[in-house]
């Protein structure tokens, strides 16, 4: 059997896989038209599975050179003649390796070029060694296309630049020398820009001669269309029953398509969850359910992803700064991809453009950066946190949460130790402290979300799901009884959309006049249980 994979690059006949075949089209119409780019991507984002089946791919017109610079030692790099001699001694076996059809006239280019790079009396520097691909290139009897992985390993340091100038230079003069088809660096850091990489003492060499490179825009998250694909293969192999279409669209909901975490979540409820306690059969562990605890899961575990991403945030107070406005103060900050927050954060994974606008890349991620900031050693010292964390005994009754006595009770605790605040205070706080409130009620059970059509400087909606149930929390700032009669239609739709018959309000208030307490009214057949703070 087949198994969903989340370490090193996927294998057709060993794993489930989306199908890659537009990807795959999409990447050779640029190969075949000549274009050198890079790959960047965030991290676990597939881009080595998708060299691999790329190489697979271009074999019946090309010469595939496929390389991993993680294989190169940092020693390698120190002077133009190792790194060279290093390149030249993996370029050979990589194309003898991955051809075993070679004509005799591309065998004696590829011995001269093996003699002139092991012959330490001769100079082979990156001039030599290009001379030597283009030699090859010349008795080639199809063109060479090079791939190069984890091409960050190598962009700390100057003798990398020169081999890209190189490149770009043999690039320009493509029509009058022999040389690649087509160039294609992967990694995360986009060797455009190449001056986060550099130390501070080479700060003079930052201007990257990759400006050759021709955008690579291919889509390479899934879409629920792939993952229902790759769910079918499984239902299939499996003999089992489950609806593949909803169980994609859930899975989409909270990864967005990131490659990574799709798989992950699928993982977790094939090898984790199926045929345990409330997930005995299939349809039950790949229903609602199932797929909320698996999100619970990867929220909670420990990965290189995660690990890697909170890494970034820790070493850059601008990434902390614009992740932390976007999710306590609901700030809409326009997508500039100029800047160089924005272009960090979109880099590493932490946000995406939509609809103009800087959002954190999906729920997953989202929840993972809220657990991580309301959970600080800082933040659980609030005595906020400690009253939820008090009382959380008296808010699970039957297995399920007593919403409407969770606000009740945040009522009562946020007035008698911040209703004497100002403005200012409630509006940057208020909804990051009544995340506080809950964070110690729900964890290790139930999670949440903040959804992000929803999300703005006057409204905020969180989803609970809490052992297969989900609970709507409307967060808004108090702006007068119209203000009221909006939020509560459009919470009335929202429930609508979730195909539930109850919701809740939180309004924070300035009025001095105020009459903080909770209510409960009926709205075009909904309940809403509206709190005023």
């Amino acid at each position: 059997m087949r198994k969903f994979n989340t370490t090193g690059n996927c294998i057709p006949s060993l794993h489930y896989m989306v199908d890659l075949t537009s990807r795959l089209k999409e990447v050779r119409r640029m190969i075949d038209d000549g274009d050198y780019f890079t790959i960047n991507r965030a991290r676990q984002y597939g881009k080595t599975t998708l060299l691999h089946a790329l190489s697979k791919n271009l074999k019946d017109a090309y010469y595939v050179i496929s390389l991993d610079f993680q294989e190169l030692s940092a020693s390698k790099f120190c002077t133009e003649e190792t790194f060279s001699r290093a390149f030249a001694s993996r370029f050979s076996r990589a194309l003898k390796k991955a051809n075993v059809s070679i004509p005799d006239t591309l065998m004696e280019a590829l011995r001269v070029f093996d003699q002139k790079a092991s012959d330490k009396t001769y100079t082979f520097e990156l001039m030599e060694l290009f001379d030597a691909i283009g030699d090859i290139c010349a008795a080639s009897d199809k063109k060479l296309v090079l791939m190069i992985d984890e091409v960050d390993s190598a962009t700390n340091n100057q003798v990398f630049l020169d081999f890209l100038a190189q490149l770009r230079s043999d690039y320009i003069r493509r029509m009058e020398q022999p040389t690649f088809q087509s160039v294609i660096l992967a990694g995360v850091y986009d060797v455009k820009n190449l001056k986060r990489k550099l130390r501070p003492e080479d700060e003079h060499k930052v201007n990257s001669p990759w400006n050759i490179a021709a955008d690579f825009n291919v889509d390479m998250s899934f879409h629920p269309d792939d993952i229902a694909g790759m769910l079918e293969e499984y239902r299939r192999d499996h003999n089992c029953s489950f609806e593949t279409d909803f169980a994609a669209q859930l899975i989409y909901d909270y990864t967005e398509g990131y490659p990574f975490l799709v798989s992950r979540m699928c993982q977790i409820i094939d090898e984790q969850l199926l045929g345990k306690e409330n997930f005995e059969t299939s349809d039950k562990a790949w229903g609602l359910r199932g797929i909320d605890e698996a999100a619970r899961q990867i929220e909670t575990e420990k990965n290189t992803l995660f690990e890697s991403l909170i890494s970034k945030l820790v070493n850059s107070k601008e990434l902390k700064d614009i992740i932390k406005r976007i999710l306590f103060n609901g700030a809409e900050i326009p997508y500039v991809a100029m800047n160089p927050a924005i272009e960090q954060a979109t880099m590493f994974g932490f946000i995406r453009e939509k609809d103009g606008k800087a959002v954190v890349a999906n729920r997953i991620f989202e929840t993972v950066l809220y657990n991580l900031l309301l959970t600080a050693p800082e933040e659980q010292k609030h005595e906020i946190w400690k009253a939820g964390e008090i009382a959380k005994p008296t808010f699970i009754k039957n297995g399920q949460l007593d919403v409407d006595l969770i606000l009740e009770h945040f009522v009562a605790t946020f007035d008698d130790l911040y209703g004497d605040r100002d403005q200012k205070f409630v509006e940057e706080d208020g909804r990051r402290y009544f995340l506080l409130y809950l964070k110690p009620i729900i964890n290790g059970t139930g999670n949440y979300y903040i959804e992000s059509r929803t999300r703005n400087n006057e409204r905020t909606d969180i989803i609970i799901d809490y052992l297969g149930r989900q609970y709507i929390i409307e967060l808004k700032i108090w702006r007068g009884n119209s203000y009221n009669t909006r939020g509560e239609q459009q919470l009335t739709e929202y429930l609508d959309f979730y195909h539930l018959n109850k919701g809740w309000m939180l309004s924070f208030c300035f009025n001095k006049n105020k009459k903080i307490g909770i209510k409960t009214v009926s709205v075009v057949g909904r309940t809403l249980v509206e709190a005023v703070v």
